[in-house]
């Protein structure tokens, strides 16, 4: 198997895998702060883990390396998953995976105004097509759907583009080591904001399915298949998980995404495979 091979198959699998969080939200019943604070304690002991198998040295050097960056970007990120969450909870899986996917369209924007990259013109002109294709979705009814919901979820996408912004410029930061940072930041946030802390058996299983072996698997997936392909390949696969997550909650929960989602979310999907394309064929 060649490396382009791998990286496409170690990718689309974590992306697949990754699909199935949206299901796994939508399948409890607690509120959002709830499980993000048990989310974000599996997620650390996930990556806690990790640290037993290196030396102490790697250890010290990981931590010293842009440390207040650190802190920073695992804030956001935190946040990030807070908004995510809460989106799926109030609004469809659909009009939340399909507002997250235009995150490379917010990326390129802040990266212009934090560090004035240029824009190329594909990105201007799949933005026309992008923020046409959420206007359709943001003018639903929202019969199904909220539309604070679908707020919730743009405001994820803001932050986590932010933070993957932040990140491209130090890319000395350690990946394992943000991770278990940023869920340590989840816990000790939504700890602020709930209620109580008890929760069902079955509740639990499903947080530590998804915080001990989901999300974690899927992003060492991701970061593995991503050394062998570019951020374009990445970015046609990421749109796997666009398209499953709302399946998922069609097959399982019978959650139907409303007209104005389909029509929205199809121009949306339609431009980034375009773009992604087009980057490809320039590249």
């Amino acid at each position: 198997m060649t490396n382009n091979a791998k990286g496409l198959a170690l990718t689309s699998l974590g992306v697949f895998i990754m699909s199935l969080e949206s299901l796994l939200i939508k399948l409890t019943t607690i509120s959002p702060f709830l499980f993000s604070f048990y989310i974000g304690i599996f997620m650390f002991i996930s990556m806690l883990t990790t640290f037993v198998f290196n030396k102490k040295e790697y250890i010290k050097t990981a931590l010293s390396k842009s440390f207040f960056m650190l802190i920073i970007c695992a804030t956001l990120m935190a946040i990030s998953n807070i908004f995510f969450i809460t989106a799926v909870k109030t609004t469809t899986v659909a009009n939340v995976v399909i507002i997250f996917s235009t995150s490379a369209l917010f990326s390129a924007l802040f990266a212009y105004l934090f560090y004035r990259e240029k824009i190329s013109k594909n990105i201007v002109i799949a933005s026309f097509f992008i923020f046409f294709g959420l206007f359709i979705i943001f003018n639903d009814k929202l019969e199904i759907g909220s539309l604070l919901g679908n707020i919730y979820a743009l405001l994820c996408t803001a932050i986590f583009s932010i933070s993957f912004v932040l990140l491209s410029h130090y890319k000395e930061m350690d990946r394992v080591i943000l991770t278990a940072f940023s869920g340590l930041a989840l816990s000790i946030l939504a700890f602020f904001f709930c209620d109580e802390l008890l929760i069902d058996f079955k509740t639990l299983l499903i947080l530590m399915l998804m915080g001990l072996l989901i999300s974690p698997l899927s992003r060492v997936l991701l970061g593995n298949g991503a050394i062998y392909i570019s951020a374009s390949e990445v970015s046609l696969l990421m749109i796997i998980e666009t398209i499953m997550a709302p399946i998922w909650v069609w097959i399982f929960l019978d959650e139907v995404p409303s007209f104005y989602t389909f029509v929205g979310g199809t121009i949306i999907i339609a431009t980034l495979i375009a773009n992604s394309l087009y980057s490809l064929k320039k590249s």
